[in-house]
């Protein structure tokens, strides 16, 4: 085994060999004015040439997305289904084509600009630092990373080199989340002073754990999609290509998936931190797969936005969410929709449907009209029409790539990031001690709980 910081330090060594192309990104520097005299030398990027890290399922999509940018040139696609990649070169036949990220990276030098990852979860942060040891700009799918100590890696490496990145979760542009965020912090409906969440989606695994090994396929690296994850036997329907997100060693189940766009804009919109309490009301572990059905509740402190004692409470799996008083809508055979946020205000209550529905804002029992001239003029125009999932999710993508040329910023870089994934792992943690309350020390950066920072941190194979 090898942990995080020896793999680090050894895909590091390839960054000694590539010389940055252009100058988008620049290198860490402790003297300030040198940092200033080369960011005023940097030449702007006219096109972007992207590597991509994973192109089967959402892979594919992102691929796609970001290909529908005019100055984004397809440059490079690596994954370790050759089926996978076999389709994504028949799209884009002109780009290299690798198996291995590793040689990808190392290969390519200064040939590529950015690097999009859309792995399972677990590959997340050793692809994405890899590339940010070789100054590149990087999109990341959601969530950032699968452990604690990732996502502070990865945030910290993106300041010290001071690189443009985003993590996808395209819905943080729609106009609906934008809306939301700003009528919560005009004050529609007072402070808040507590969020409910919910999805009913099951990326859990009740059931027996597998047992024996199936012949690997010949189109699937087994050894590479395993990357830094601990060694296992492939089994047929199990891991590769859709069931990881249910497994502990490979995706973050519910609430690392859904939780993290529910999230999103409740966590931006109250300009949250990290929780200093967390509970999850759930079956006990069984080392393999997540609870089909958890119920977290955390704790945070206060901001201008919300009460002192403020609550958040994430309900996933058949059922969700579990109802109340707080989630009741004016209409008496009126449903909740099936996926979403309701804040719980002062005056009142605003509901956020996930996704592509406007926010519904309830004073005393009856929805209100909602008055748009408390926000901000940027957003009024904004107001679409007939909805276009692809056309609204491709805004997340192209910002991306304008921020590469130096005409825009990211709106969910992994300054942000990090901090909202942190949050979404404490509750996966806690499903480890379900029923218990768990409480965070921001201080140490640890749980106050010894036993439990074990899962902060994850050895590393090395493959």
């Amino acid at each position: 085994m090898s942990n995080r910081r020896e793999f680090i330090k050894n895909t590091g060594l390839f960054a000694t060999s590539v010389t940055l192309s252009s100058g988008v990104v620049f290198t860490s520097c402790k003297n300030e004015a040198t940092k200033k005299t080369i960011e005023k030398t940097v030449k702007i990027l006219e096109n972007v040439r992207t590597a991509h890290i994973g192109i089967g399922g959402m892979g594919l999509e992102d691929l796609k997305a970001i290909a529908s940018h005019p100055k984004a040139i397809i440059t490079a696609l690596c994954d370790v289904d050759s089926r996978a990649l076999a389709a994504a070169k028949e799209l884009f036949p002109d780009a290299k084509t690798f198996k291995d990220y590793r040689v990808m990276l190392a290969e390519l030098g200064d040939s590529v600009d950015a690097v999009i990852v859309s792995t399972p979860d677990h590959t997340h942060a050793p692809a994405s630092m890899m590339a940010m040891d070789l100054d590149k700009p990087v999109y990341c799918q959601k969530p950032l990373t699968h452990h604690v100590s990732e996502a502070r890696a990865m945030k910290k490496k993106a300041e010290e080199k001071n690189l443009i990145t985003q993590m996808g979760i395209q819905v943080h542009s729609f106009y609906d989340y934008k809306l939301a965020t700003q009528l919560i912090q005009a004050g529609i409906i007072g402070k808040v002073k507590m969020v409910h969440a919910w999805s009913p989606k099951n990326w859990g695994y009740d059931g027996e754990i597998p047992k024996g090994s199936d012949p690997v396929p010949e189109h699937l690296d087994w050894n590479l999609w395993l990357g830094t994850s601990k060694t296992r036997d492939y089994k047929e329907n199990v891991y590769h290509p859709g069931n990881w997100r249910k497994l502990v060693d490979y995706g973050c189940g519910t609430l690392g998936d859904m939780g993290v766009h529910i999230f999103d804009t409740p966590y931006n919109a109250l300009d949250l931190d990290i929780p200093y309490t967390i509970k999850n009301e759930c079956r006990e572990p069984n080392g393999f797969g997540f609870p089909e059905n958890n119920i977290v509740t955390y704790e945070f402190p206060g901001t201008k936005y919300t009460t002192d004692n403020f609550k958040w409470i994430w309900y996933d799996g058949e059922g969700a969410p579990r109802m109340s008083d707080d989630l009741k809508l004016p209409g008496n055979d009126e449903k909740l929709p099936e996926q979403g946020a309701m804040f719980i205000g002062e005056k009142g209550n605003l509901l956020l449907p996930h996704f592509m529905e406007l926010p519904r804002l309830i004073i005393d029992g009856k929805y209100e009209e909602i008055d748009l001239s408390i926000i901000d003029e940027s957003i009024r125009d904004e107001v679409p029409g007939e909805r276009d999932y692809n056309k609204e999710s491709a805004i997340h993508y192209h910002e991306f790539i304008d921020a590469c040329m130096g005409k825009a910023k990211c709106s969910a870089p992994f300054s942000y990031a990090a901090r909202l994934t942190e949050t979404i792992l404490l509750g996966v943690i806690a499903g480890y001690f379900p029923n218990q309350t768990l409480h965070w020390d921001k201080a140490t950066l640890k749980f106050k709980e010894a036993e439990v920072n074990k899962f902060l941190d994850v050895p590393y194979r090395k493959f």
